[in-house]
């Protein structure tokens, strides 16, 4: 998925070894973020994690039009030149998928209005968050800002991805607030963009084909039988994939999608 107008810039997890990964460094436009973080699962690092990996990328000088936030789980379903293409046809544009929390997502509302120790690892950690959340009112977001969500991966200018930075980190109660949050990776941005004149640029889209059929808090991780309807879907990237349970999928995504469009 090599290109000239793509850079691509890899944050490993602190709590892994690097080294195994850095024979990617030989590849061109291939970059390793400096300031790792220990990413704990629905916790608040993965919010800080971001920030981090945003403000290295703007820190480069390099220009771009889009940052193109993927996991590691994720996976193209077009051709480079045509993902290129479809960078270049929408710029000024935002690809954010979101839900109004307050009257669409109350399972959102809870992970919000509630005391959440996510970020944290300590011996009776849940009986204090119940003890927490016995004795304290419910949560309200600072500055009365609606709630939004939905996933944390997007398609943002940097630009509009620097606002979010900026907006947060600079202001004590935004960061004391999404801190206690669970999942806040999956409204932080949402929130913060739909309370700002960036909202007129935001798209309800992030062209990710996602099967959230099985329900749960993870979506389902595709394989060979999810192909066709993939295919039907015209979406940019398929998400999740696993390198094992995915194989023949991958196989087929690189022989029926990508190489004949090349």
């Amino acid at each position: 998925m090599m290109h000239a107008d793509f850079d691509f810039y890899i944050h490993v997890d602190k709590k892994y070894d690097i080294n195994p990964h850095l024979f990617l460094k030989d590849l061109p436009n291939v970059y390793f973020i400096n300031d790792r973080v220990n990413v704990k699962w629905a916790g608040f690092d993965t919010v800080i994690a971001t920030f981090k990996c945003i403000k290295e990328i703007v820190a480069s000088d390099i220009e771009y039009s889009f940052i193109n936030f993927l996991s590691g789980q994720d996976y193209p379903l077009k051709s480079a030149n045509q993902l290129a293409d479809f960078f270049k046809q929408n710029e000024g544009k935002e690809f954010l998928s979101y839900r109004d929390i307050k009257n669409d997502w109350k399972e959102g509302s809870i992970r919000m209005e509630k005391y959440f120790l996510a970020n944290y690892n300590f011996k009776g950690k849940n009986r204090l968050e119940k003890i927490i959340n016995y004795f304290m009112p419910t949560r309200k977001l600072p500055y009365g800002l609606h709630p939004y969500g939905k996933s944390m991966f997007w398609m943002l200018s940097p630009e509009t991805a620097m606002y979010v930075v900026n907006k947060v980190e600079n202001d004590k109660k935004l960061m004391n607030f999404f801190s206690l949050c669970w999942g806040s990776d999956e409204f932080v941005f949402q929130t913060i963009l739909l309370n700002s004149s960036f909202k007129e640029k935001i798209v309800n889209e992030t062209h990710r084909y996602i099967d959230w059929s099985l329900g749960g808090a993870s979506p389902k991780v595709l394989n060979e039988n999810d192909f066709e309807e993939i295919k039907k879907s015209n979406m940019l990237f398929a998400r999740k994939v696993d390198g094992i349970k995915s194989s023949k999928l991958l196989d087929l995504i690189e022989t029926d999608l990508l190489v004949p469009m090349a």
